[in-house]
């Protein structure tokens, strides 16, 4: 029995994909909800679905491109309070440089940002933020006095 699974199943596959199995599995899977029996109508309209999402996901990479510049243009800067020897008291965050971000229009999530290590030492620093998983944007931070 031919069959498109609707939903994820362990040990079976993704959700799309079409797969033979024995009868009975077949129809367990479809009574339960989580395949349709693969017929030419379902399976030109998950030709359909399939390149509605890579049109939606070609268009979300682009925006991504387009944000990905804006934040490697930008520079984010961050006053500290120093001791002894130009030593930073504390540190600077991923929630504060998402914060930052957000003040100035940005919706960046913390998990967005790769760098898990916070920012100690005066000067400039790299952070990467992965906005899509084929776009990551580096950012500069500065640290200040």
């Amino acid at each position: 029995m031919k069959i498109i699974l609707i939903k994820d199943v362990k040990k079976q596959g993704k959700s799309g994909d079409i797969l033979n199995v024995k009868d009975g599995y077949g129809t367990f899977l479809i009574n339960k909800g989580d395949a349709v029996l693969a017929t030419t109508n379902s399976v030109d309209r998950l030709d359909r679905e399939n390149k509605e999402k890579e049109k939606n996901e070609q268009l979300n990479i682009k925006n991504c491109e387009k944000i990905k510049t804006e934040l490697e243009n930008l520079k984010i800067s961050f006053k500290v309070k120093t001791g002894v020897q130009d030593k930073v008291f504390g540190s600077v965050s991923p929630k504060q440089i998402v914060e930052e971000l957000k003040n100035r229009g940005y919706n960046i999530d913390k998990k967005q940002i790769k760098s898990n290590d916070a920012i100690s030492t005066l000067g400039f620093h790299n952070v990467e933020i992965e906005l899509h998983k084929k776009v990551i944007a580096n950012i500069k931070i500065e640290l200040t006095k």
